[in-house]
């Protein structure tokens, strides 16, 4: 709770200015987060947690793939140098203004390159 004293120096850290504030931690956030920006109702938390914080694609465990990330392990799992150009490439971007889908999209390559990639 940002309202009472004691939680302050947390808020401040995380940069909560505004209440309520909702913010998600995963790998691609880091330990700063990132301020959730959606819709508060329960079908828009639902599909933003299903699609951003949910199980990741596994290369050597591809059960939780979806298609299109099968079909990039595929293709990059053959040459480790580009593998490796393409993290680095892909990484970044990640500052970069996007549409959401395209973040999660990013977010997903990163994730495999970073399971394929030989480091240069």
């Amino acid at each position: 709770d940002c309202t009472s004293e004691g939680e302050k120096p947390l808020c401040d850290a995380q940069e909560v200015r505004g209440y309520p504030t909702v913010m998600y931690f995963n790998g691609e956030t880091g330990e700063k987060g990132e301020k959730y920006n959606g819709g508060r109702d329960t079908e828009t938390l639902k599909k933003f947690t299903l699609e951003s914080l949910s199980a990741k694609c596994k290369v050597e465990e591809t059960s939780a793939c979806s298609e299109k990330e099968i079909g990039y392990i595929e293709k990059m799992k053959g040459d480790s140098a580009e593998s490796a150009k393409q993290l680095e490439r892909l990484k970044g971007m990640k500052g970069n203004s996007m549409a959401p889908e395209l973040k999660k999209w990013l977010n997903q390559r990163i994730a495999i390159l970073e399971q394929v990639a030989v480091p240069l």
